[in-house]
Order: C-alpha cells, then sequence, then structure tokens
C-alpha cells in the first residue's frame, strides 16, 4: 500500500509539534493567504475560510494525492476579531483587553486531498487571569506576543496568563488535534499513535474533552 504523503500548511513551530503527535510522516509548506476580515464576515467564518485558502493554496503546490492539513486560529473578544498584533502598541491593548475576562479561541481545520475539502472548528472558552500592567510590560519585551493572535501564547511559561482550561488546551495552541483526528477520519486515515494520550503528556493537561470529539458527540465548551 501506498504511503500517504502528509502535508501541514504552517509555518508555526507549535502546530508542526503537535501534529507530530500522530506518528505520520509529513512536510510543511507554508502557506501565504490575505487574513483580512470581509467585510460583515462572523469570527467563525472568518477562521473557517482562512483554515480553507490556506490548504487550497498549498494544495496547489503539493505532490498530487497529498493530504494537507490548513488551520488558522483566532482570538475572538465579543465578536471582535483579534488578529495578530501589528506593533507593541497593539499587543499592549490586545493584553489589556482580555485581562480578567472570558473570550473565545476558535480554531478551524481544512483537510484538502485531491479537491476533496472538510472542515471541522474548535471554539474554546479561555477566561484569563487578571495580570498587572508591568506584567504586560515585560511579556511584549519578549517579543512572544508579536506573532500571536490576541498577542498571547497560553503556554508560556512565565507569563501565564490563563486562569484555567476545561476545554482544549492543544486548541488554544493552534493545532485541536482530536479535531484534526475526526476530519482525517472521513478520508478513512487514523494515526498509528495514542493522539490524545500523547497531547495530555505533552502539554501536561488532563483534557476532559477528547473522548467526547472524538466520539462525534458533541463539540467543545462554547461551541
Amino acid at each position: 500500500m501506498e504511503k500517504v504523503k502528509f502535508v501541514l500548511a504552517s509555518n508555526s513551530p507549535r502546530r508542526r509539534q503537535l501534529f507530530g503527535l500522530s506518528g505520520w510522516d509529513f512536510t510543511v509548506i507554508a502557506a501565504d493567504v490575505d487574513e483580512t476580515p470581509f467585510e460583515d464576515e462572523s469570527p467563525r467564518e472568518y477562521v473557517i475560510r482562512l483554515a480553507q485558502a490556506k490548504a487550497s493554496a498549498v494544495q496547489a503546490r503539493a505532490e498530487v494525492d497529498a493530504v494537507i492539513i490548513g488551520s488558522d486560529t483566532t482570538v475572538v473578544d465579543g465578536n471582535e476579531i483579534l488578529g495578530k498584533p501589528v506593533d507593541e502598541n497593539d499587543a499592549r491593548r490586545m493584553l489589556k483587553q482580555l485581562r480578567g475576562r472570558t473570550h473565545q479561541v476558535m480554531t478551524a481545520i481544512a483537510v484538502s486531498q485531491n479537491g476533496r475539502m472538510s472542515t471541522d472548528i474548535s471554539i474554546i472558552d479561555v477566561p484569563m487571569r487578571n495580570y498587572s500592567d508591568d506584567e504586560v510590560e515585560a511579556y511584549i519585551k519578549t517579543g512572544d506576543p508579536m506573532d500571536k493572535a490576541g498577542a498571547y501564547a497560553i503556554q508560556h511559561a512565565e507569563f501565564q496568563p490563563v486562569v484555567r482550561m476545561e476545554g482544549c488546551y492543544a486548541g488554544v495552541m493552534g493545532l485541536p488535534m482530536c479535531h484534526v483526528l475526526r476530519v482525517l477520519r472521513t478520508f478513512e486515515l487514523a494515526p498509528s499513535a495514542d493522539v490524545p494520550a500523547a497531547c495530555q503528556s505533552l502539554l501536561q493537561y488532563d483534557c476532559k474533552v477528547s473522548p467526547e470529539i472524538l466520539s462525534g458527540r458533541g463539540d467543545l465548551p462554547g461551541q
């Protein structure tokens, strides 16, 4: 049987690390797409469209029969899309806007092969702690916020912006692997590894939602 070729349409080291938990060999081809929201586009429509655009852009450059994994993550406060900050002032604004409140992180998955595409979306409620202005400034100086939607990384060891998590930690990082597996099942593809166990071990996180996601009975809290 010919080996399946997987391509991850992202340069993100976090997504590469998470997809690597599957045990599949894969290559990376970064997708360069315009991330400007359309007028009157909802956050859900926006993030799904970008995941699909990334998968489509890479499909055109990949080998025939390759399975393309496209993904996009955005932070949503109310109905406001918070993308990557344009500068330090923008990062400062986002971090102060989010602190002490709960927002949502949406990550869409688009899997494409030979013109066929399937999508899924993870939506997680994320409660932020009430960090200080000094903590914001120290975090900005690290440079970490500048390539992150919403100007933060949940896994940052020093800043630790989130109070607690009850949903998919990997989804907030940018690649909810149980959702990826759920989509890949529709292509009759299954990993050799125990991905939920590997994900929880890597992230040191006791995930309560993976069985429900993988069963197909429901979605994440907030979805």
